[in-house]
């Protein structure tokens, strides 16, 4: 199937609050509902998907189910109407989806994520930390010392907690998948908070790699340059969002749906070799 003529900025001028809706993008990110076909890469498989209600989130969720693996997603409670489009593409690919809402940065609802995913889905064979939190700054001042911890006790310490919990489910042959981003080796001033968590779970997935090999557990990174998600008009300015991805040597920003066969391919058997990675997603543009 060729590649499609995806948008190219400019595009309209639109701001959201945060954690952003897809129904209200302009225009509509491609998660690959009408163009991902599965091969069976991930067959019988069990994974459970932060964020996986929308953006990269949720291209990963249809990708997995249309690989062959039942797939829980985690999603904050207003999000539920687009948890429940994407849980039914899965339950399409004739899979059995789980949708649990809850803020993974409370380590009881975490804890009671993984309990509820590990009894409806007989176990986790994959875990991709996916969600996060953004926001734009004009100018360091107003960053405040809640809005630093806030960022880290969802992009960092979330993460770290849901790899504890579920490493007893994984050992023996599980992947974790974390989505870092082209932010941690170039980051980007005005999302100062948002750039240095991403430096973190670069660095936590390299020495998360080298600790939990002799479990054979398999820990990578995707690190995804500017992708057309809910997060881009509900955590930058509005001329950020107009002229983004531009600066790309493609053009344009990627699409959720572009960055999917990336995690199938780490959260495929076939990866068995693969772990402490750094992959890069970001059409052409450099990182050092």
């Amino acid at each position: 199937m060729p590649v499609p003529d995806y948008p190219r900025p400019p595009f309209k001028r639109q701001q959201q609050d945060f954690p952003g809706k897809t129904d209200r993008m302009e225009p509509r990110p491609d998660h690959g509902e009408d163009s991902y076909v599965g091969s069976g890469q991930l067959e019988n498989k069990k994974a459970l998907i932060t964020g996986g209600d929308s953006g990269i989130g949720a291209a990963v969720a249809i990708a997995f189910a249309r690989e062959g693996a039942d797939v829980a997603i985690a999603f904050l409670p207003d999000e539920r109407a687009d948890a429940e489009r994407v849980g039914a593409l899965i339950e399409q690919a004739g899979r059995r989806a789980v949708l649990v809402a809850c803020d993974i940065s409370d380590p009881a609802q975490a804890a009671q994520l993984v309990d509820q995913v590990r009894q409806q889905l007989g176990g986790i064979d994959v875990l991709v930390n996916n969600a996060a939190y953004q926001r734009y700054f004009q100018r360091f001042e107003e960053i405040t010392l809640d809005e630093w911890r806030k960022t880290f006790d969802t992009n960092v310490h979330a993460v770290f907690n849901l790899v504890r919990l579920c490493v007893p489910l994984l050992a023996g042959g599980g992947s974790v998948i974390n989505t870092a981003s082209v932010n941690s080796k170039k980051p980007t001033p005005n999302i100062l908070p948002y750039s240095a968590t991403k430096g973190a779970v670069a660095n936590m997935t390299i020495g998360l790699a080298g600790l939990l090999a002799e479990q054979r557990i398999r820990v990578n990174a995707v690190l995804p340059g500017p992708i057309w998600t809910p997060f881009i008009p509900a955590g930058m300015a509005e001329d950020e969002v107009e002229n983004f991805g531009s600066q790309t040597p493609f053009g344009r920003p990627g699409q959720p749906a572009e960055l999917a066969s990336a995690y199938v391919m780490l959260a495929s058997d076939r990866a068995s070799y693969t772990s402490g990675a750094l992959l890069t997603v970001s059409g052409g543009a450099v990182t050092l």
